[in-house]
């Protein structure tokens, strides 16, 4: 393997020069332009958005507006019933002292989000398309089946945090396996609204992402949080008196908020805006545009965050189960069995959430909590269907009508929920949460890093690759964040108590770590590290010895 200038990544098949064989790192072909090439089939984006002409000027909301659409279903997944448990538990278990992790994470999650559409935009393809045609087929296959695994993963969550909305707005009528099967119908008839238009369909999402910020944000003033704590725990890095809970907690904030099926999803979603990619120009500006697009829509999804967090640190924070036992006793509250008569420290999900602001501050408080995570479950279970669809189409190249290729990747993921819903009680499902949220964390690496290598290649990204700050910078954030989550994975695993575990998560994490390496390896080759390029080195002597014994001939 030998690595050239512009450090392209490995390609199986190569060419001989002189008889010699050398393996290159090759080179994409993005498609020019909507126009050069058309898509044999399509996802969901059948129409285009078309991009207003300008005068030569630096700003344009008319431009913004028209761009504005794939950062906000973007950021759905940092609004997911997952996020909403563990923004809760943070302000449960860490009062406003974590605030600050949760806006670092943001911004570490917008910089990542920044690569995904950048790739999208400057190649025409979304990032599962790229891993199909660079990687050799076996660590293809592999990498498919691991972000399969953190999409379902990711889906069982959006689900029941659907059901246990429905549970809460129905009194109980609904049992969990009834809010699935609800959640399964709609969101079959909510994924085909795009056939009234791609516009349409993402202002049905700007409308749900309204809905949780005014159902959280009637929460926040309700319950007043202590500003001065709330700005001090935000822009201070510090966690006072903080221990193991806590950092446990910090390092989940991390590993809720960068999903790494939502880096597929945005490089994807780009892709919906008509841009002619043969004119530099244009590219750039489009790079711009959806930056932009995406700190607001971030922005917007850090304040709703920033309003769970709030309320259950200002009212909650400290709190023992015997505390809360009352109050529940005290209003009449159905659920008062749920807080045992001890004073262990409250630890509330997105259920006993619901319960304890309806005990504290009256029914209203209950349910317009419950409308925020419906809202939050169905908006993020329509993009991780979206997220599925991509990434098989895009890593098998399915060739499948438009229903079947929903259908099975829903399919995928619903049948395990379901079986979870039948079978688990709505009051006992935090250790299935914590649970799939390590099954997230593992698979972080395998969307971070792929997006690190390919938008570092010239001969893929043209003038946009990543310069070395990008690649420096990228690389450190890349080994904070998989280096974070692996610590809340064996937090997770250590906690199991079990030797049988232990052995089986030993052998599956030494299978983990290599093939991780692999993907750091090409990474690290595409970034230009030559060093670490060991066939390089051996396919070079043979072009040596020849290049001397025709001059010792001669």
């Amino acid at each position: 393997m030998r690595a050239e200038q512009d450090g392209d990544i490995l390609e199986e098949d190569s060419p001989q020069d002189n008889g010699i064989e050398t393996n290159r790192y090759s080179s994409i072909s993005p498609p020019a332009s909507p126009v050069v090439q058309e898509e044999p089939f399509t996802t969901y984006f059948e129409d285009k958005v078309p991009i207003p002409e300008s005068t030569n000027q630096v700003f344009s909301f008319r431009k913004l507006w028209a761009f504005t659409g794939p950062g906000f279903l973007m950021s759905i997944a940092y609004l997911d019933p997952g996020n909403i448990e563990s923004d809760l538990q943070s302000g449960a278990k860490a009062g406003f002292k974590l605030l600050w992790v949760l806006l670092l994470a943001t911004i570490i999650g917008l910089l990542l989000q920044r690569l995904a559409a950048r790739l999208g935009v400057v190649t025409g393809m979304h990032l599962a398309e790229v891993c199909n045609r660079q990687y050799p087929t076996v660590p293809r296959i592999i990498l498919w089946l691991m972000v399969e695994l953190a999409i379902i993963g990711s889906d069982m969550q959006e689900v029941i945090g659907c059901a246990i909305a429905l549970n809460l707005l129905s009194v109980g009528r609904i049992p969990l396996w009834g809010g699935v099967l609800i959640t399964i119908t709609d969101t079959f008839v909510f994924l085909f609204l795009d056939k009234y238009g791609l516009r349409k369909l993402e202002a049905f999402f700007g409308f749900l992402i309204t809905v949780m910020a005014i159902s959280f944000g009637y929460e926040y003033i309700l319950v007043k949080p202590d500003q001065g704590k709330l700005l001090t725990g935000m822009f201070v890095p510090y966690c006072a008196g903080c221990g193991p809970v806590q950092l446990e907690q910090a390092v989940g904030i991390v590993g809720a908020v960068i999903m790494p099926h939502n880096i597929y999803l945005h490089s994807a979603l780009v892709k919906s805006r008509e841009i002619d990619r043969k004119n530099k120009k244009d590219v750039k500006e489009a790079n711009k545009y959806f930056f932009i697009e995406s700190t607001v829509a971030l922005f917007i999804s850090f304040l709703i965050n920033v309003f769970v967090v709030a309320v259950f640190a200002e009212a909650f924070y400290d709190k023992t189960n015997i505390q809360v036992h009352e109050e529940c006793n005290a209003t009449g509250s159905p659920h008062t069995d749920l807080f045992p008569m001890n004073n262990n420290t409250l630890e509330v999900d997105i259920y006993k959430g619901g319960v304890v602001l309806g005990c504290v501050f009256g029914p209203a408080a209950l349910y317009i909590w419950a409308i925020g995570i419906l809202a939050a479950g169905q908006s993020s279970t329509m993009t991780g269907t979206y997220s599925g669809q991509f990434v098989m189409e895009g890593f098998l190249n399915l060739r499948w009508s438009r229903f079947a290729r929903v259908l099975l990747t829903r399919s995928i993921a619903i049948t395990p929920t379901l079986l979870v819903a039948i079978f688990q009680d709505v009051q006992h499902l935090t250790g299935m949460n914590d649970f799939l949220n390590v099954l997230q964390s593992m698979q972080l690496p395998f969307a971070l890093i792929p997006i690190l290598t390919f938008t570092s290649l010239t001969s893929i990204m043209n003038d946009f690759a990543n310069g070395l700050v990008w690649k420096i910078s990228g690389g450190i954030v890349i080994l904070v964040v998989c280096a974070i989550n692996m610590y809340f994975v064996v937090v997770y695993v250590t906690a199991l108590n079990s030797v049988l575990l232990y052995v089986l998560a030993s052998l599956l994490s030494v299978a983990y770590l290599c093939f991780v390496g692999y993907l750091a390896w090409h990474c690290l080759v595409a970034l230009g590290v030559s060093r670490v390029d060991f066939s390089s080195r051996v396919r070079k002597r043979p072009a040596l010895l020849i290049e001397e014994q025709s001059e010792y001939d001669s």
